[in-house]
């Protein structure tokens, strides 16, 4: 066992683990993130996407042990109930999700990237959107409703912008 200690959507605890425990096991078991969805647990579809310390990351593949003093973010941590990141409602109103199972994965996936296009202040083009997502799979969307929702936000975010 390996004492740890994790920021979990900004919940500091720490705990024992085993060495090859898993942060997506770690998640959903100890800390009840039902959000982390376990797709394929071989790091090819991007359902268990999170946060590590600000950058994406498949949990499926990361050792909880290798995240010690590790802030990990998830999709819980983004809206919230009837407080909605962008990208979740855009998500709703571009039809962007069906069952919903990988949407937690997509989100994590593309809230950086919908940051830095927002940074740099442009509209990037339909397959810069799908190669910002290529690591995750959707078998029920066929991705259109995906790219119109990034979009969407993005080109939000830059008509804010230039209000300001």
């Amino acid at each position: 066992m390996i004492e740890i200690t994790l920021e979990v959507n900004g919940e500091t605890r720490r705990l024992s683990v085993e060495s090859r425990r898993l942060l997506a096991d770690v998640l959903r078991q100890e800390f009840n993130l039902s959000g982390v969805h376990i797709g394929c647990a071989h790091g090819a579809c991007g359902c268990c996407t999170v946060h590590l310390d600000g950058k994406p990351r498949l949990s499926c593949l990361t050792f909880a042990a290798q995240c010690d003093g590790k802030s990990v973010r998830t999709v819980e941590s983004v809206g919230g109930v009837g407080a909605d990141h962008p990208l979740q409602k855009a998500f709703r109103s571009e039809h962007g999700l069906q069952c919903g199972y990988c949407t937690p994965g997509f989100i994590m996936t593309l809230i950086p990237f919908v940051e830095e296009m927002t940074a740099e202040r442009r509209m990037p083009d339909e397959e810069e959107i799908r190669e910002a997502m290529s690591g995750n799979i959707c078998r029920c969307t066929g991705y259109q409703g995906i790219v119109e929702a990034v979009r969407k936000v993005i080109g939000e975010n830059l008509e804010e912008g230039a209000q300001a």
